[in-house]
Formats: structure tokens, sequence, C-alpha cells
């Protein structure tokens, strides 16, 4: 058996306490063994004057689209996506995707992110990704009938259920995968209850977006006679170990039957605000018992995929839209990026005790904007940042050491990625 020590520093415990302790890997079953006083190890990695903290798992992005960062930017979400995003994706490659995955998944090792959920295409190219970089992945193929005949939707349908068949337990484990048709606006009903099907047939949860802005809420509403989560509930899309992405225009109704239902709400404040979609009501979830967790969306409309910014973010939008400066609390904050969005994907991870798995970050405490440290949960949602990161580890293997990843060539990824977004635009002639 292989062990790794993280020896030091200070930890955070999941009832958001802050101790001093070591951790103990099995690198070999990629768990944690224990927190606590100093342990005999084979290999360490130093914490002094860190903080070890599970790592963050962003719960909703389309990683790729680091391709796309600062393209287009200040537009509504309807415009932005048939005018500008949906006719460049329309001449991607499978090179590109993978180059722009690559980039992502490079940026979130660097910033702490151990795990992240990617809806996109040609995720046999992220799984690849994922299974080098060493990271965790819940993937599924996004699918899309808006502007396809009935053949070419069905069968974009048909592709997201078998890549998640093929897909699931991937890289040693780390990837799982989910159905993932996009939303409930751009997939024909019909399409919508076939992939609600297939995914329990296949044993995978469904991913999709939902209740994203007041132009997709109120069509359904009008057409339907009831709440888009009612509707979706009618097709079989709210299940215990289903999530949707956003879940910004939610009545009661909706609330209470995400409660009920088990379905998970991923919030992206960041891409909610840049796109002025509206301010999801985060502390009636809380308060109504639905899992939340957090997500940057893709980097072309937040414009990163760094979760610390993410958790200001929510903070402070959560208290504007309760209209209450003590809601969506720092506490609350950091086990949605952490506890929260693992208990939404359905990985054991997000927590620093015995069992888990041993994915987590060590940021330096040593710095200006970290002191002085009365309270190291609020640093950690209202001040700290990715490039605060000293040491990532994902399943008991280290990724990052000394802000040295280990598992990618950063220059060459980021070239890469360069080149790849050059060309694409070229070829999109846009």
């Amino acid at each position: 058996m292989q062990t790794l020590a993280i020896r030091g520093g200070r930890v955070l415990r999941p009832d958001m306490t802050v101790v001093d302790a070591d951790v103990l890997l099995d690198c070999d079953a990629g768990e944690i063994m224990a927190v606590g006083d100093a342990f005999d190890a084979d290999d360490e990695l130093d914490a002094t004057d860190g903080l070890v903290i599970p790592g963050l798992v962003n719960a909703h992005t389309h990683a790729a689209m680091t391709l796309l960062r600062g393209y287009a930017d200040d537009k509504p979400l309807e415009t932005w996506l048939r005018e500008d995003i949906w006719p460049v994706e329309a001449a991607l490659t499978p090179e590109d995707i993978a180059a722009g995955a690559e980039l992502g998944v490079l940026e979130m090792i660097r910033s702490g992110t151990t795990a992240f959920a990617d809806m996109y295409f040609e995720i046999d190219r992220t799984v690849d990704v994922v299974e080098r970089a060493g990271c965790r992945a819940v993937l599924g193929h996004g699918a899309i009938a808006a502007g396809k005949d009935d053949e070419a939707a069905r069968a974009d349908i048909e592709e997201s259920v078998e890549m998640a068949r093929r897909f699931d337990g991937a890289a040693d484990g780390r990837v799982s995968t989910a159905v993932m048709p996009h939303s409930l606006t751009t997939v024909t009903p019909e399409l919508l209850e076939l992939a609600a099907e297939e995914a329990v047939e296949a044993g995978v949860p469904l991913h999709y977006h939902a209740n994203e802005t007041v132009d997709e809420v109120e069509p359904i509403v009008e057409e339907r006679g009831m709440r888009p989560l009612e509707w979706a509930d009618d097709l079989g899309m709210c299940r215990e170990r289903d999530f949707l992405a956003h879940g910004v225009h939610l009545d009661e109704t909706e609330i209470d039957l995400l409660a009920k239902t088990g379905t998970g709400v991923v919030h992206c404040p960041a891409s909610n605000m840049k796109l002025a979609s509206g301010m999801a009501p985060v502390q009636r979830l809380f308060d109504a018992g639905v899992a939340v967790g957090l997500g940057t969306d893709g980097p072309a409309s937040n414009n990163d995929l760094d979760l610390f910014d993410e958790m200001r973010d929510a903070a402070m939008l959560g208290k504007l839209a309760a209209d209450d400066p003590s809601a969506v609390a720092a506490p609350a904050v950091v086990r949605m990026a952490t506890a929260g969005g693992a208990d939404v994907l359905g990985i054991d991870s997000g927590r620093l005790e015995a069992g888990a798995n041993a994915d987590l970050a060590v940021l330096d405490l040593d710095v200006p904007h970290l002191t002085p440290d009365h309270d190291l949960v609020s640093h950690l949602a209202y001040a700290a940042r990715g490039s605060d990161v000293r040491h990532t580890v994902c399943d008991g293997r280290v990724l990052m050491r000394d802000r040295e990843v280990l598992t990618l060539d950063e220059v060459r990824v980021m070239e890469r990625a360069s080149e790849h977004a050059r060309d694409l635009l070229d070829r999109a002639e846009v």
C-alpha cells in the first residue's frame, strides 16, 4: 500500500470547523485513511502555513468552451447562443474539443477543483483528458434538437445515451456519466421523455438546463398550463439522481417538487449575472432541503473556471436575491462548492474524513488577502483565489505540487488551445 501524508497545516472538517491536523491517504485505494496526529507515510506534501480543504467540485460546466473565452460577451442568452455560440460550435472538430477540454482541466487543477460535470460533444476526447490529467468527472453528450430535423434530433439523443453507456466507469472509475438533453426548450417533448426512459434503463442520471431565463419559463407555462419542472416531472426527468443546471426562475411549487424528488440543482451565479438571466433563490432551496451544488457554467459565459470566484459570487448574489445579508452564508457556500456538489453528482468526495475519496487541495494562508485569519471559512467564501492553491490531489494522486502541474504539460496545453481557438474562428468565418 502506497501512502501519502499532508503535513503541518490546518484542516477543514465536514462540520466547517478548522483544526490543526495531518491527513493520511491510501494512494492505491484512492481513499482518505485518517485525519489527525502525525502519520508515517511513503510520501508527503508540506501544508505548513496552509489550509487543507476538500477538492472543489464544479458541478456544471462546458470545459472545451475555453476556446471561446472572451469571444462573444455582453449579450442575452438566446441571442448569444443562436448568433455567436452555435454557429461556431458547428465548426468544432474532435481535436478542437480535446484541446479546449485540456485547457479547462488544467485551469481547474491549478485552482483546486478535482471533480467536474461536463455537458458537451465528442466526450471520448474529454474522457481521455480526464484519464491523463488524473481528475474526476461526470460526463455526457449534450443533445440538442433545435435546428435539426426529426431524424438528426433523435440520433443526437441516442448518441447521448450511447456515450453514457460506453464511458460510465472509465478512467479507473474516475469517470461516471449522465444522459444530457440540453434543455426543456431545445429538445422536443418526445425526445425528452425518451432521454429520461433511456437514462433509467442505463442506470445513469439525467442532467439538463432548466428555468434559466424568463423567456424559457413563460412559453412552457402558457403552452402546458404548468410550471416547467412540473412538466419535466411528468416526463420522468426529476428523479433522485437527476440534476439540473441554473434553476434561476423557480416558484415554491417547483422548489417543493425538487425537495420531494431529490433532484439536485447546480447554481451558476457568474453566468447568470453575465447573461442577466436573474438571481436564483438559493436560500429558499437550502431551506427546503434541496441538494445544491456550485458550477461555473462554460468559460464562454463566465469567463473562468475558478470556483473560488464562484463562491464569492454565490454568497453576494444570494444575499441580494433574498434581500437578507445573512442569507447564503459562508459555510453554506463552501459546502455547496465541496460536499454539496459531490452529493449532486453522486460521488463520495467533498469531505475530509476517513473513507471518502482522497480528493483535496492545500491553500497558502501566508498571503496579504488572507490575513488576519479570524475566520478561515469566511476567507474561503469571500477572499481566497484559485491562485492561492499550492497542491491539488485527486484519488490519492498528486496532480499539482508546489504549483507545478505534474500530469499535464502546462505550456504545451496553452499553446495548443490558442492554436485551435484561432483555427476554429477562421473555419467558422466569424
